[in-house]
């Protein structure tokens, strides 16, 4: 076994794999850029090397200084996790002329299924299943179209060389093919200084299925049962889960024979995952991912094993710890994936400081990776997860009983999640009933995805009660500077008049009023000019907000940020602030007509041009952030009065990029 490794990552991935090496008595070494100075994967590992600025190519990209690092650290491996340099040959290459052992696959397992084009024609060979489609070498349009035209449409348009949704797209219509050509063409160009592309046929509701290989250099190789990720969003996966649901046990036996068959057919060692689509009761292969994936935490929680251990062991030379016929599988796991977006707005990045964070209790039940604490920031600069949320129990309704809860009990604040999202989609009928493909999140679109919803008096009474047990505090400060000022009073006290102080809340759909009514032993509070609750035994410790209204006791967690408030309460997360209505008409009179950057990136394409008629929800512009595309379109029908960048322009969120003269205001 290895004393000494480098991991070759950040985030939960290099956290993860620092666990186990610990455990295992293994020496690591982190690598940071200098946007990573303060990670919590440099805290932890033994050693750590600054390797380059933020951009992920100057830093986690550049190869030749991570290997420059473990040779003079000292380290006998890397381990590359996930993403990065994790399916890089090249990089495999160089390690094995160093004499550093790579933690992955052969160099040549790597190259083949590496290429989505190659991995077919291998398994075509193979006999193992594929999905009708092109994946030839010539790429021009007029190949692409043909081949399009043959296959029939809805068809698939993949980036050969990636993963994770990034340089794809499906196609309905003939017309639609060349747009979508060029823009997966960008973005995997972005994403994998690659461009080459493939086609399939695009499968109207498939399930995703993939399997768990892992092999070693004794000539074993086995599979660790199946996982179901058919719960994705632009091709990426969102809740992930195992062993797949509703599937026949003889299936099961045949798939993952099929995905064994794809591995020895490249002789490879290590860990790899094998994709397939399954609709009809057929399989196909998509590809395989030569490296540990994201979701591997369900495969450890219903097999009881260590999967980063596993690939320790076989670099290392050892065997595979068990054979296929000891290898058992007890109880149903979810992983949920916690990312810093936006749901509301297309799911854009965010950026931000997590001012906040209390993830559920951890126990056998629930696991929670994260690579990220209070405090830190999630940038622009790498991929916006903050944790994964893990549960297991002995079957698929526990489990899922559990995510919800877990979910319900995490707590974030200081940036918008998805983890409502999570919520809906793991509270929704069809997804309890088994009721999944691919489609499913753009199909039960208006349940997962609904408009804000009315926030109930009794969270608007507790904000109220927050807000201003919050400004007493403070105030109470203030006195002890100035104990004689007068505007320090936040009892409401009014000349001949009921005490009362007044506020005006809003949250992301409406304004509103509330009134609190200071009584001998507590408070009314009047919400709307409504119904009247009653407030006794209020307090406020910390972020802890307790109070009993109308006689039921009520505990919430309340986190003030420049004067907004991030309420949790009974498993819901609300964001209400102070209202200031001259300050909110300057925000609307300054925004009329402004296309803005609704995040930091680069201007890839700029798709009209200065005087243009543009219809409503027209393509504006594009811009690439986070190596992911994000289409800006015309908010409404009128023309471009005013372009203010141009292609390969780097902008911040926020930014004018555009002015558009409506059809409305007439160009005035």
């Amino acid at each position: 076994m290895f004393e000494k490794i480098l991991i070759a990552n950040r985030g939960e991935i290099a956290v993860r794999v620092i666990r186990t090496a610990r455990r295992l008595g293994i020496r690591t070494v982190a690598v940071y850029s200098e946007a990573d100075a303060g990670a919590m994967h440099v805290q932890m590992a033994d050693e750590a090397v600054c390797i380059g600025p933020a951009a992920a190519a100057e830093s986690y990209l550049r190869g030749d200084v991570i290997l420059d690092v473990a040779k003079r650290t000292g380290a006998q491996a890397i381990h590359p996790g996930y993403g990065f340099l994790s399916e890089n040959a090249p990089f495999a290459k160089a390690c094995a002329e160093a004499g550093v052992v790579f933690i992955g696959p052969p160099i040549d397992a790597i190259r083949v299924m590496g290429s989505k084009a190659d991995s077919k024609r291998v398994m075509s060979k193979a006999g193992v299943p594929l999905v009708p489609g092109y994946h030839g070498t010539a790429q021009d349009v007029a190949t692409l179209r043909a081949e399009a035209d043959r296959i029939g449409y809805p068809v698939l348009v993949k980036a050969s060389a990636g993963g994770g949704g990034k340089g794809m797209r499906v196609v309905n219509a003939a017309a639609d093919l060349e747009t979508a050509i060029a823009g997966a063409k960008r973005e995997s160009l972005a994403a994998f200084r690659d461009d080459t592309l493939l086609l399939e046929k695009y499968l109207q509701q498939p399930r995703h299925v993939e399997i768990q290989v892992f092999a070693d250099t004794h000539g074993n190789c086995i599979y660790l049962f199946e996982r179901d990720c058919s719960i994705q969003r632009r091709h990426q996966k969102v809740i992930e889960e195992a062993p797949a649901p509703a599937l026949p046990d003889e299936l099961r036996t045949r798939i993952g024979e099929a995905a064994v068959a794809a591995a020895r057919a490249v002789d490879y060692v290590g860990a790899g995952t094998v994709e397939f689509m399954y609709e009809g009761g057929e399989f196909y292969f998509i590809e395989m991912n030569t490296r540990l994936q994201v979701e591997h935490p369900v495969t450890e929680m219903i097999t009881g094993q260590d999967l980063v251990e596993w690939q320790l062991r076989v670099a290392s030379g050892e065997t595979l710890p068990l054979t296929q016929e000891r290898l058992t599988r007890r109880g149903h796991a979810f992983e949920a994936r916690l990312y810093a977006e936006d749901p509301q707005r297309e799911f854009l990045p965010a950026i931000g400081r997590l001012t906040h964070l209390e993830p559920p209790a951890q126990g056998p039940h629930v696991r929670v990776d994260t690579g990220v604490r209070s405090g830190d920031e999630i940038s622009v600069y790498y991929d916006p997860m903050i944790a994964k949320l893990i549960v297991w129990d002995e079957d698929r309704p526990s489990a899922l009983r559990r995510l919800r809860h877990a979910l319900a009990e995490y707590q974030i604040a200081g940036l918008t999640t998805n983890i409502d999202f999570l919520g809906a989609i793991a509270g929704h009928p069809a997804f309890a009933a088994c009721e999944i493909d691919t489609g499913f999140i753009e199909r039960h679109r208006a349940d997962l995805l609904p408009p804000p919803a009315r926030t109930p008096d009794g969270v608007l009474a507790l904000s109220a009660l927050a807000f201003l047990l919050r400004h007493s505090a403070q105030a109470q400060g203030a006195t002890r500077i100035d104990p004689y000022s007068p505007w320090h009073e936040v009892g409401g006290w009014n000349l001949n008049a009921d005490s009362q102080y007044g506020l005006r809340l809003r949250d992301s759909a409406e304004v509103h009023r509330a009134t609190l009514h200071f009584r001998p032993n507590g408070y009314e509070v009047v919400v709307h000019e409504g119904g009247t609750i009653r407030a006794t035994h209020v307090t406020l410790e910390g972020n802890v907000l307790s109070a009993t209204l109308d006689g039921v006791r009520h505990r919430a967690t309340a986190v003030f940020e420049q004067g907004d408030l991030t309420l949790f309460n009974d498993g819901r997360t609300w964001h209400i602030e102070i209202d200031d209505p001259l300050a909110r008409a300057d925000e609307q009179a300054g925004g009329s007509g402004r296309i803005t950057a609704p995040m930091p990136g680069a201007v890839v394409a700029v798709l009209v041009e200065e005087g243009q008629v543009v219809e409503r929800n027209q393509p504006l512009m594009v811009i690439e952030a986070m190596k992911m595309e994000h289409t800006l379109r015309a908010p409404s029908a009128g023309k471009v009065a005013k372009l203010k960048v141009s292609k390969g322009d780097q902008v911040t969120e926020g930014a004018e990029l555009a002015t558009l003269e409506s059809e409305e205001s007439g160009g005035k």
